[in-house]
């Protein structure tokens, strides 16, 4: 399933279609399709944004896309979703735990810890040890 990645531009709300990267040596804009992951060099733009792409005076524009088109989830990615939402769905139920070929015998009560306070037995209150 596609991730879907905003416009880079401040305040577009839009999914962007298009990654624009500069070659500083050559003085070169390209815009081409969307890459794969998200570079920090990089700007995913919007079909808007992407069409109205202007290069600073002196440099040049590549577009290595001829047409942009927005883009709409696709059947499969439908169904993906719709698989991923049913598995979460299920209940699943926790696997019974191995037997044991011995089991360590029962603790006393005594020994058994039921939280940060006990009471010691053998003492009783006003008796001096």
């Amino acid at each position: 399933m596609r991730s879907v990645r905003q416009c880079s531009r401040t305040a577009c709300p839009h999914a962007a279609v298009a990654t624009l990267t500069y070659v500083y040596a050559d003085s070169t804009a390209v815009l081409g399709p969307l890459a794969q992951l998200a570079e920090p060099h990089s700007y995913d733009l919007c079909v808007e944004h992407a069409d109205r792409l202007t290069a600073p005076r002196g440099w040049e524009v590549v577009r290595l896309l001829p047409d942009l088109q927005s883009v709409a989830p696709s059947h499969d990615d439908l169904v993906a979703l719709a698989d991923a939402v049913r598995e979460a769905g299920r209940r699943r139920t926790p696997e019974p735990a191995p037997a044991l070929a011995t089991a360590p015998p029962p603790l006393p009560d005594t020994a058994r810890r039921r939280g940060h306070l006990r009471v010691v037995p053998g003492a009783t209150p006003g008796e001096q040890p």
